[in-house]
């Protein structure tokens, strides 16, 4: 049960009572939040629940309107928001960024993503031939072995169900279609894990190296056969492979962690190159533990704050949270705590 406290004219410290705030359920108005409710919360990049302890409501006659570069939330003028320089009154953030989450994306489905050679492959192989898209990924080759080897691959490192289907490819060369193989799995969570492992942009040209490969040896071999399928081939000698692309800063940067010479091409085609099968006894490769969850959070501009006091009699009604393990909550998926 609620407690109220009719303030006049004092501060609340939380939401208006219509304003949306984030269950793990769904969205749903602050007034509809009850003891026991499971809010989604933010402990640093990562989005985590926290439990409802107590609910308050508490009567004022002046809230402000926070817009931001995503939406305009309506709260308590002494809630507080997370700056980069610490947690601020709603009242006092105008021209800062807070701390926000996609309130859409809240309840996807979060994937438990395993390192190891399967993982290695699947990221080598997407850089090379495969599609990021907005919340699916997709590798579309000729060859059904690779295919194949891509789909075990993806499910053996996050769970996700993947098969191949038989689809045609245009051929501008030919001038007709060709036969080929799809892989397809359907996971904006996915889709936001392999932009960040190559900044943010995963164009073929302009992605950069995936440093997240360079967790142990089993990840960086894995990427190695991963991408080389794609893009490279093994020599008939027998000594190496060769990879082709076009993306000079990105052979770049794998070049110094096999330990291999590598000179970008001066006629504006495609660069090689060289992975030695002993690569490995160079001693060049020095491990990186980065994060294989992508983050879900990040700072958004406040364009303004804008005071909006009670229209006649009737005051705001603010309600405020006590939570546990965590003291914060999203407010339509912007980072909040009340005082104390």
């Amino acid at each position: 049960m609620e407690s109220i406290a009719d303030q006049g004219g004092g501060m609340g410290y939380g939401p208006t009572s219509k304003m949306l705030v984030n269950l793990v359920g769904g969205c749903v108005q602050a007034k509809n939040v009850a003891p026991g409710s499971t809010m989604w919360t933010l402990d640093g990049n990562r989005t985590v629940p926290t439990t409802v302890v107590d609910v308050t409501a508490a009567k004022a006659r002046v809230a402000v309107d926070v817009v931001t570069d995503h939406m305009t939330f309506s709260v308590s003028p002494d809630l507080l928001l997370a700056t980069p320089e610490g947690w601020q009154h709603a009242a006092d953030v105008a021209g800062r960024t807070v701390a926000w989450t996609r309130a859409r994306k809240l309840c996807r489905e979060r994937l438990t993503i395993r390192p190891g050679y399967e993982f290695g492959y699947c990221v080598g192989a997407t850089c090379a031939d495969g599609t990021v898209y907005k919340n699916y990924v997709s590798l579309i080759v000729n060859d059904e072995t690779f295919a194949s080897r891509y789909a075990s691959a993806l499910t053996a490192c996050t769970g996700l169900p993947a098969r191949l289907e038989a689809v045609t490819r245009p051929s501008g060369y030919l001038k007709r279609d060709l036969p080929g193989f799809r892989v397809r799995v359907v996971s904006s969570y996915l889709s936001d894990a392999m932009r960040h492992y190559v900044g943010g942009d995963a164009h073929h040209m302009r992605q950069g190296f995936p440093r997240v490969v360079l967790r142990d040896i089993d990840t960086i071999s894995g990427f190695l056969d991963g991408y080389i399928a794609g893009d490279g081939f093994s020599l008939k000698h027998g000594g190496g492979r060769m990879i082709i692309s076009a993306n000079v800063p990105f052979l770049t940067e794998l070049a110094e962690i096999i330990g291999a010479r590598f000179t970008p091409s001066k006629r504006g085609l495609a660069s090689q190159l060289y992975v030695s099968n002993r690569w490995m006894s160079r001693n060049t490769f020095a491990p990186e533990v980065h994060p294989l969850d992508p983050p879900e959070s990040s700072w958004i501009k406040v364009q303004e704050v804008r005071p909006r006091p009670a229209l006649g009699t009737k005051p705001f009604t603010f309600y405020s949270y006590r939570l546990e393990p965590h003291p914060t909550f999203l407010v339509n998926g912007h980072l909040a705590r009340q005082e104390g």
